[in-house]
């Protein structure tokens, strides 16, 4: 009897599931994951990701640690809070420590039309999987993965509800099945109604049961297999219900879409209006710059401490314009402004202390 491959040891109880077996162990080790959020979402289903053996997982994500961050984000902990690092930075370090036989890129942005295409071009996806807490992102990303016919798993979470949806190259799109976002007006958030973290778990888990799925198939099956369904839940209730989504699947259907129909990236392509974001959870505006550009963050806290006392690393350097007030500039000109109440009052301390 041949002796066990070694660099599949760690894996055992997971390959000897029949669905997956050995060969889709070894496609998951060969694949690649662009995870974009590393919040409440990202981490847990990075956490799985990391475990499961994926070969190469690429985070993308634009904040930093927080101690509210702890309740839900559980890749963190109270040491990356104090040292306010980047989340992506922060889950590779963690996920590094859980497995080391795999690769872990962070990316430390937020994901716009001007470096969407960029990023699957060079860090070359199997998958994307959708960690983000915004719209705007969401139907970005669903722009992403269809014209480029990559495999997105998307997923929501507010107060103790959930749902996941898997997209396939073959399949519905986001917009088929909600062809346009909710106004902000209507939109809940986890700073108005709060999230439960084992909803999040949940449908976190959702998420990475489909990735490695869709990963360690291979393409021929996954190309013929039934589409996917809609899966909802609501832990105030003990609800689990999954929508039928065939008519949405036919040709017929899919052709009136304005992304994978006609082939209309209104998302990607920046012509839909992108607001400053109000990042959920944390109170706070962020501020691209009018163009994009990039800084010398040492030159910026050398700027900027003639102003007052300064956090400066070399993620970020970080201003109190006032008592209540921090504002955090990275290095792609980007900054995340707290303690203010409208993003007026966020673009014009961007525009004083950063500029245009």
């Amino acid at each position: 009897m041949p002796a066990p491959d070694p660099s599949l040891t760690r894996y055992s109880r997971q390959f000897i599931l029949p669905a997956l077996g050995e060969a889709g162990q070894r496609r998951l080790m060969t694949s690649r994951a662009l995870v974009v959020g590393a919040g409440a979402l990202g981490c847990t289903a990075l956490d799985h990701l990391a475990r499961a053996g994926v070969g190469r997982i690429t985070v993308v994500d634009r904040d930093i640690v927080e101690h509210t961050n702890l309740q839900r984000q559980t890749l963190f902990d109270e040491a990356d809070a104090n040292a306010a690092l980047p989340k992506a930075i922060a889950a590779r370090n963690r996920l590094s420590r859980v497995n080391s036989t795999i690769h872990i890129d962070a990316v430390i942005a937020d994901l716009t039309p001007e470096n969407a295409e960029s990023l699957v071009a060079t860090h070359r996806p199997n998958l994307i999987l959708d960690g983000t807490d915004n719209l705007d992102t969401r139907y970005l990303l669903n722009d992403l993965a269809v014209k480029h016919a990559i495999p997105l798993v998307y997923a929501g979470v507010i107060a103790t509800r959930g749902m996941q949806l898997t997209i396939l190259p073959h399949t519905a799109c986001l917009r088929c099945v909600f062809p346009e976002p909710s106004a902000a007006a209507h939109v809940e958030t986890c700073d108005t109604v709060g999230v439960l973290g084992p909803a999040v778990a949940i449908a976190a888990s959702l998420q990475a049961a489909e990735a490695i799925r869709v990963l360690g198939t291979d393409a021929a099956a996954l190309a013929s297999s039934p589409p996917p369904s809609l899966t909802e839940f609501d832990l105030a209730t003990s609800r689990f219900r999954t929508l039928d989504l065939r008519k949405l699947h036919a040709p017929a259907a899919r052709a009136l879409c304005q992304c994978c129909g006609t082939r209309q990236f209104e998302f990607l392509s920046g012509s839909r209006p992108r607001p400053a974001a109000s990042l959920c959870g944390s109170g706070a505006f962020q501020i691209h710059a009018a163009a994009p550009r990039t800084l010398a963050l040492p030159a910026l806290g050398s700027q900027l401490a003639r102003l007052g006392p300064v956090q400066a690393n070399e993620f970020f350097v970080r201003l109190h314009p006032r008592d209540g007030v921090e504002l955090t500039v990275f290095a792609d000109a980007r900054a995340i402004i707290r303690g203010v109440e409208t993003e007026a009052e966020a673009r014009a301390l961007y525009d004083r202390y950063v500029g245009g």
